[in-house]
């Protein structure tokens, strides 16, 4: 624990969502719901407006559905939250060389490695003015908690939502835990809260008062010592720089169970595929893919294959996951699929670029070679080969998504409210501009044609020179010693 509060927790309010409606006015001060639209779609973000609806993070979207019927459903646009991520991890890294992302809204900063705060009062002008200076370049707020320790800084960043800041002064930790429940410390999830609740156990001064030797009891030596500590305030991890990444992988939950083989296949190439553009993207290879199968009934399969070095070739990985396939049974149905890659490394096996020619050609040998007798009628080869038809509605629905960006040569940069019955229907409008009129077009209309997100901002504020020369803090939600005035 330290004697100042200099470790910072940032965290962006109602990230994807709130990027939604900056960058689409009509949606401003509505309640907007981001995450998958299918029968089996699941709720990533939701803003505050449809927060108290009852709706938020992880809740089915047809439950979602039901409690906000009048809410906008958008798919996520990665793109444009990667842009905004790297623009706030950014603006962090000029405060210390110890920044710990730990997803793309929500970092540790440790202050006091960059010489930019050193006490109470430094700690909480620091904080005032990252979220002015992320306001100005992104248009987006953040909440940020500031403490002596990382568990600590990430409860005063809860605390202090929406758009929010939060002081802990060290000394008060235990006045301020606790009355807080049990599932406010990291590691308590519903099932250890359950177990603990049973034992008589709600808020975290129960688990204080419990002691080290009866929590270890009840949750074993490494769970339980580690709650005790924690409950007293008690947190000595650094913020470390480089979290590195132990896989890479990319899934889809389908909105009906693939039967067809070969459907299930061309799905695992497609994965395979996107997950070697995130390896690329990262400047990583990998050695061992992964396979992940989740049939119709919940049972969940997963396979692997070691490579003889790490590699990101498509090829390579598409292969291998297409020959993990092979030992799977989908005869009943698939209902998730997913592509994965570990034992990552910075550097590529070369001779591996050999790997997927020379097994081609093994295989078209070994075909030459073997009589064709078995192969049946041409009407059941026909049979066996065509893949399960999407139809025009989950066509339209698939180059149309709910939300992303357009762009038509008459009308200009707009968005996908929806699509159905040959139709797709656009709101016209920008981050910048008044909430925009709305027009629709056949889905295959030439004039219209999917477009990259346009900034948010789009002349941000100078801050080049930040944290230097950055204007006064502004007057918000600003407290010490465990209150927070939202």
């Amino acid at each position: 624990m330290r004697s100042a509060p200099t470790i910072l927790h940032l965290d962006m309010d109602a990230f994807y969502a709130s990027a939604e409606q900056a960058a689409k006015p009509s949606l401003r001060g509505k309640p907007v719901v981001v995450g998958g639209l299918g029968p089996r779609g699941v709720v990533a973000t939701a803003s505050y407006e449809a927060r108290r609806f009852g709706v938020h993070s992880a809740m089915p979207m047809a439950q979602a559905r039901r409690l906000a019927p009048n809410a906008a459903y958008l798919v996520p646009r990665f793109a444009l939250y990667r842009t905004v991520s790297d623009q706030v991890m950014e603006l962090l890294g000029r405060l210390s060389p110890l920044v710990e992302p730990l997803s793309l809204d929500e970092a540790f900063v440790d202050l006091e490695a960059g010489g930019t705060a050193d006490d109470t009062a430094s700690a909480l002008v620091i904080g005032e003015q990252l979220r002015e200076a992320i306001e100005a370049v992104t248009g987006l707020s953040g909440s940020v908690g500031l403490a002596g320790s990382k568990m600590l800084a990430k409860i005063a960043s809860e605390e202090a939502k929406p758009d929010g800041i939060l002081l802990i002064e060290p000394g008060t930790e235990r006045e301020l835990l606790a009355p807080m429940p049990v599932r406010t410390l990291p590691g308590v999830g519903p099932a250890t809260a359950d177990h603990l609740r049973r034992a008589g156990m709600t808020t975290v001064n129960d688990l204080a008062e419990a002691g080290e030797a009866e929590l270890v009891r009840l949750l074993g030596k490494a769970h339980g010592g580690a709650l005790h500590r924690m409950a007293s305030g008690q947190d000595d991890r650094p913020v470390v720089s480089e979290r590195d990444a132990k896989s890479v992988s990319v899934e889809d939950t389908f909105d009906t169970d693939l039967h067809d083989r070969v459907r299930v296949r061309s799905e695992v190439e497609r994965l395979a595929d996107r997950c070697v553009q995130r390896l690329r993207a990262a400047s990583r290879s990998g050695r061992t893919v992964v396979l992940k199968v989740r049939r119709y009934d919940f049972s969940t399969l997963t396979r692997s294959e070691t490579l003889r070095g790490p590699t990101d070739d498509p090829t390579v990985v598409r292969e291998a996951a297409a020959r993990l396939l092979e030992s799977v049974d989908t005869t009943g149905g698939v209902r998730l699929l997913g592509v994965g890659v570990t034992g990552l490394a910075d550097f590529t096996q070369e001779d591996l670029f050999a790997q997927a020619a020379d097994e081609r050609t093994a295989a078209e040998l070994a075909l030459n070679a073997e009589p064709a007798a078995d192969a049946g009628t041409e009407e059941e080869q026909a049979r066996h080969e065509e893949p399960e038809q999407e139809s025009a509605e989950q066509l339209a629905a698939r180059r149309w998504p709910a939300g992303h960006d357009v762009r038509h040569g008459a009308y200009g940069h707009g968005w996908v409210q929806g699509s159905g019955v040959g139709r797709v229907t656009v709101r016209f409008e920008e981050p910048e501009s008044a909430p925009g009129r709305v027009r629709t077009f056949r889905i295959d209309d030439p004039e219209l044609q999917p477009a990259d997100p346009l900034p948010l901002v789009r002349d941000p504020a100078d801050y080049s020179s930040w944290p230097a020369s950055l204007p006064k803090s502004r007057s918000g939600p600003v407290s010490s010693g465990g209150e927070s005035r939202p």
